[in-house]
C-alpha cells in the first residue's frame, strides 16, 4: 500500500468518527463560585473565571477581554445579593445570549452586621454557611442540566458526590466549634462577611466595616470595636485574605490583641495556597478560630 494510499484510507477514518462534542461554555463570576461549579460541571464544562483567586470581586471592573469571553458564554454564574451585579451589567454590554444563574436563589437572606455604622443591606457571603453552599449546587446543577441534557446525569452524578462531601463539612463543622463555650466563639474580622457563619454556626462576629470591602469606616465605629475588643477581653483579631489589612492592624496596635491568622472570605486562596477550594477555605477558617478559641478567646 502506498504512502498516498494510507493516508487516503485514515482520512477516510478520521472523518467516519463522530466528532467531539463540544463543552458547555460556563463562565463564574468568581473563585469559590467557579469552584462549587467546577466540582458539578466536572470534565463536561468548559470554565472561566472572572475574578480569579485572592481578587476583590466588590471593586472589580471588567475589562474588555471579560466581555469578549461573557459574549461568547453560554452560562452565566453569578452569586446575586449584590455582590457581583456588575455581572449583570457586562452581560447586557457584551450583548450576550447566555443563561443568566443566580446561584444563592432559594437562600434566605442575613442581613449585614449593625451597631457599628454599618449598612442594612443582606450580606452577599451566603457561602460561609455550608448549607447554602449545597442550594447553590443544587442551581448550578440544574441550569447545567437544562442547558446541556445530553450530559444532565454526569452533573446530577457529580452533584451527588460533592453534596455528601458538603454535608460532611458541615457537621464538622459544627462539631469542632460547638465544643467551646459560647463565651469563647468570638471573632473580629475585617469586614462583615461572616453573618451566615455566625447563623449557622454560633459564633459572634464583630468587624469595623460593612458588607463590602469597598465601605469605610467611621472614627466612630472604629473607636467603639476598640472599646468592645478591649471590654470582651478578645485574645485575637483576623485579617482577610481580599481586605486592606490596615484598619485591622490599626485595631492590633490599639488593643494590644495579636493578629491570629488570615480568614479567606470572598476568595479562593492560589492552588499553593491554604484555601485553593471551597471546602479547604471553610477548614482553613474554622481550623484559625479554633485555634483562637483554644488559647482563650
Amino acid at each position: 500500500m502506498t504512502a498516498r494510499l494510507i493516508a487516503a484510507v485514515m482520512a477516510a477514518l478520521l472523518s467516519a468518527l463522530p466528532a467531539a462534542a463540544e463543552k458547555l461554555k460556563v463562565v463564574a463570576t468568581f473563585s469559590i463560585l467557579s469552584d462549587i461549579a467546577g466540582r458539578v460541571g466536572g470534565d463536561a464544562i468548559d470554565l472561566t473565571t472572572l475574578v480569579g483567586p485572592d481578587a476583590d470581586s466588590h471593586a472589580f471592573e471588567p475589562s474588555a477581554a471579560d466581555a469578549r469571553i461573557v459574549a461568547k458564554t453560554q452560562v452565566l454564574l453569578v452569586n446575586g445579593l449584590a455582590f457581583d451585579d456588575w455581572a449583570h451589567r457586562l452581560a447586557r454590554a457584551s450583548q450576550s445570549k447566555a443563561r443568566v444563574v443566580v446561584a444563592s436563589q432559594g437562600v434566605q437572606p442575613v442581613s449585614g452586621h449593625h451597631g457599628h455604622d454599618h449598612d442594612d443591606h443582606a450580606d452577599p457571603h451566603a457561602w460561609q454557611d455550608v448549607r447554602n453552599a449545597l442550594i447553590y449546587v443544587a442551581n448550578i446543577e440544574r441550569a447545567f442540566a437544562s442547558a446541556d441534557p445530553a450530559n444532565a446525569a454526569a452533573y446530577a452524578a457529580n452533584a451527588a458526590a460533592y453534596r455528601q462531601e458538603l454535608q460532611a463539612l458541615n457537621t464538622g463543622i459544627r462539631r469542632a466549634l460547638l465544643t467551646f463555650a459560647p463565651a469563647r466563639r468570638k471573632a473580629v474580622t475585617t469586614h462583615g462577611s461572616f453573618a451566615y457563619f455566625e447563623r449557622a454556626y454560633d459564633v459572634e462576629f464583630s468587624s469595623p466595616l460593612g458588607t463590602s470591602t469597598e465601605a469605610q469606616a467611621s472614627a466612630k465605629s472604629l473607636a467603639a470595636l476598640i472599646v468592645g475588643v478591649r471590654d470582651a477581653k478578645i485574645k485575637a483579631l483576623f485579617l482577610e485574605n481580599a481586605a486592606d489589612p490596615r484598619l485591622m492592624r490599626q485595631v492590633a496596635r490599639e488593643t494590644g490583641v495579636e493578629l491570629a491568622g488570615t480568614l479567606y472570605a470572598d476568595a479562593l486562596s492560589t492552588k499553593d495556597g491554604p484555601a485553593p477550594t471551597y471546602i479547604a477555605l471553610m477548614r482553613h477558617n474554622v481550623a484559625l478560630l479554633t485555634a483562637a478559641m483554644a488559647r482563650g478567646l
